[in-house]
């Protein structure tokens, strides 16, 4: 695990997250490659083929995306830890936008990389303004968290499998609602995060 600035992120899931980005960005139509590469330009205002944490800010407060705001994601970013992105690295970030995975631990705002838990009952809340409440392992494990008293909680990839299981268990005529549903919640996350799936 790297640590900076009282803020940890395990290097191996952030290297996992890198392999992804890459293979999604090797399958992506040439034009969304283009408005990629048009991102990243659109980000380094100084033109010299890498964003500073200064152009970082600055490209996500125009657009009042917060989560995108936070140091702690700049730094996971930033691979070689330089203090910039070059468009490898900043790849990355696009994956992740569009991906949804933009989260941030509810308890001590840490981006988060791999496993993490979510109230299921927030989770599954018809409730579109309620969230779905990320906490980071080690918050989760050292009860430094406060959410309603009757939460349950369940790594993300749990709830994943118990979401699709569910799915499935439904009766052939409702199948097709309930995995609409899932399929508006995956939508609703990447929505929150600012970004449309491609």
């Amino acid at each position: 695990m790297a640590t900076e600035a009282g803020q940890s992120y395990p290097l191996i899931n952030m290297e996992e997250i890198r392999r992804a980005a890459t293979a999604y960005y090797e399958n992506l139509p040439e034009e969304k490659k283009r408005y990629a590469r048009f991102i990243f330009s659109d980000m380094d205002k100084n033109g010299d083929g890498q964003i500073n944490l200064k152009e970082f800010m600055e490209y996500h407060n125009k657009d009042n995306n917060s989560a995108l705001t936070h140091p702690s994601l700049f730094r996971a970013l930033d691979k070689n830890s330089n203090g910039s992105l070059d468009f490898e690295e900043a790849m990355v970030l696009y994956y992740i936008t569009q991906s949804g995975r933009a989260l941030f631990c509810k308890s001590c705002n840490t981006f988060l990389t791999d496993v993490y838990f979510s109230c299921s009952q927030c989770f599954t809340s018809n409730d579109s303004t309620i969230s779905t409440y990320e906490i980071c392992c080690d918050c989760y494990g050292g009860k430094k968290f406060t959410h309603h008293e009757d939460a349950i909680f369940c790594d993300n990839y749990s709830l994943l499998s118990r979401s699709r299981s569910l799915a499935l268990a439904a009766p052939a005529e409702k199948r097709r609602g309930v995995l609409g549903k899932i399929q508006t919640i995956v939508g609703v996350a990447g929505f929150v995060t600012g970004c449309v799936i491609m």
